[in-house]
């Protein structure tokens, strides 16, 4: 048995914390005791139960000056491999993560036929591990990698369709979208949570509304969810969010827009009119809600950047467009001629020699095309930043990482003010050696929930509603089953952390640094992190979806 000892206990119900102890007893918490009033100012003499009883433990963590809390639920996650490849999952779990929510925006781990490829910075660090097809075979992998972390698999949309009908840019046939039904409900039935998709991706962007809907009708008639990166985030995104509502009112599926945003400072207004309409349909229970990460520069792989018809096919077609003299020509033109502020675009995780210095840095530096009013742009090719664009994209693969700066801090903190907003990291896990340490992940892999926690609170919500937000509420959303909560009977997955010194150490040119503060981490009654070591005790799971 293990007793956590005098604490502050904030349950994650959103009621007022208390002091007290937590014993726990294998994977679950066997009792919660408040702790009565002091004696001469010595804690230690107010719970003769347990206190006086310590050497009868096997495990004792004095708590003192600390929250215990549940550990946190990241809402949006993409950490599916690299739990295999990392599965002390060093950068959630070192931030009180203990659930990721994985398998978002159209792409998951599995299943994986046909012409259907992992993300190029996947496949590339799997390497052999990469042993599976469907998700049955891939929870083999996990349960035989032991993992620091539990987590929640949705099924990616891309992923089925190009299992099916590879990278077409083109409407699926009858037959082909009744293949895909039936590969998502094989996988639904192997322990997917339910659907995700990413519509301004490779395939799914090709789709249509009634494509996705049937997928979905058949994700809902499993009791399936429906998690999506809408098909826009910035000048279509009120006609978007009207796709998912209808999808929601033809299905019936349970609904997270995923990390809300409105991208590029020509659609900054529109945020009252995207909060009012998501809020309206929460109060009418067609949507969950949605999450969000608490940056305003998005991350994702660079190649988003070229144009719709150099993207198609995904990175081989992409590479054989830049070593064709005269499509790369076009490409480069089509780039500068986009009128994207590339002061807004910074170079993120790179995999050659040749582009390593680039990581961290804008384009318009790299290129040296800003003037001091931050307007100019080069006018010719030669140096410009299409040419740079395609240089570093050849030299990695088509595998570039890249952060966009096109949110807006005021916009974040509406966001962050709507009560049904949980954090999101929309990251994988990293860690600053091995594999993963090659590469320049955004700050919010390391960050997240920190970040979420103090811009939260400064917009004025209580401790308690905050950590609930962290918690409980996206347990609850997700149906994640005697989670989130810190009662008797729950899975003991429980974060001891001082709120004085939690804190992100993780910036945008310095990535690779562990949160502050956070003394201790405990799932599934296992203690896979204290006071700053990773102690290779990993009891993390795949979590089953309970009907």
């Amino acid at each position: 048995m293990t007793l956590i000892w005098n604490g502050l206990i904030v349950d994650g119900t959103g009621k007022p914390g208390f002091l007290g102890d937590l014993i726990v007893e294998g994977e679950r918490v066997v009792e919660v005791v408040a702790a009565s009033t002091a004696i001469d100012g010595d804690r230690r003499q107010s719970t003769a139960l347990y206190g006086d009883r310590r050497q009868s433990f096997d495990l004792v963590i004095d708590a003192t000056g600390c929250l215990v809390t549940p550990g946190f639920i990241d809402a949006h996650t993409h950490s599916d491999a690299y739990l295999v490849v990392e599965p002390d999952a060093p950068s959630k779990i070192s931030q009180g993560v203990t659930t990721e929510v994985n398998g978002q925006c159209g792409g998951s781990v599995a299943p994986r036929y046909g012409e259907a490829r992992l993300s190029s910075d996947w496949a590339a660090v799997l390497g052999e591990r990469l042993t599976w097809r469907s998700l049955a075979e891939y929870r083999v992998a996990l349960d035989a990698a032991h993992p620091a972390v539990n987590t929640v698999q949705f099924i990616g949309h891309n992923t089925l369709r190009s299992s099916v009908m590879g990278y077409a840019a083109r409407p699926a046939t009858p037959d082909e979208l009744r293949a895909m039904v039936a590969l998502l409900e094989r996988s639904l039935d192997e322990g997917g949570w339910g659907l995700s998709t990413g519509l301004i991706y490779q395939p799914g962007r090709y789709s249509t509304p009634d494509e996705v809907t049937a997928l979905a009708a058949a994700a809902a008639a499993r009791g399936g969810l429906y998690a999506t990166h809408m098909r826009s985030e910035g000048d279509a995104i009120l006609e978007a969010i009207d796709e998912v509502l209808a999808l929601v009112k033809a299905t019936g599926i349970r609904a997270e827009i995923s990390h809300l945003k409105t991208s590029g400072r020509r659609n900054w207004h529109k945020i009252d009119a995207v909060l009012e309409k998501i809020g309206r349909a929460v109060d009418a229970g067609l949507l969950l809600g949605s999450d969000r990460y608490p940056y305003c520069a998005a991350g994702t792989d660079l190649d988003i950047v070229l144009p719709d018809w150099a993207q198609e096919g995904a990175a081989p077609a992409e590479m054989e467009r830049l070593k064709d003299a005269g499509l790369r020509a076009k490409i480069i033109d089509e780039i500068n001629a986009s009128g994207r502020d590339w002061n807004e675009v910074m170079i993120g995780g790179t995999w050659s020699d040749a582009t390593r210095d680039c990581s961290g840095r804008r384009v318009a530096e790299i290129v040296g095309a800003t003037a001091v009013d931050g307007s100019r742009q080069p006018s010719t090719a030669a140096g410009s930043p299409g040419e740079l664009v395609c240089s570093i994209l050849q030299a990695d693969g088509c595998k570039t990482g890249a952060f966009f700066f096109g949110m807006s801090e005021d916009n974040l903190a509406k966001i962050y003010s709507q009560p049904w907003i949980v954090p999101g990291s929309d990251a994988s896990l990293r860690a600053p050696w091995g594999p993963l340490g090659k590469d320049h992940p955004h700050p919010r892999a390391y960050g997240t929930m920190p970040e979420f926690y103090r811009r939260v609170r400064a917009l004025g919500f209580g401790r308690e509603e905050t950590i609930a937000r962290m918690t409980a509420v996206p347990a609850r959303r997700f149906g994640i089953r005697d989670r989130g909560v810190l009662a008797a009977g729950a899975f003991a997955d429980v974060a001891i952390w001082r709120e004085d010194a939690f804190a992100a150490m993780a910036t945008y040119s310095d990535p690779h640094q562990f949160t502050g503060g956070v003394r201790c981490v405990m799932v599934n009654g296992a203690v896979s992190y204290r006071d700053g070591s990773f102690t290779g005790h990993r009891a993390g799971r795949f979590l089953e979806r309970e009907l």
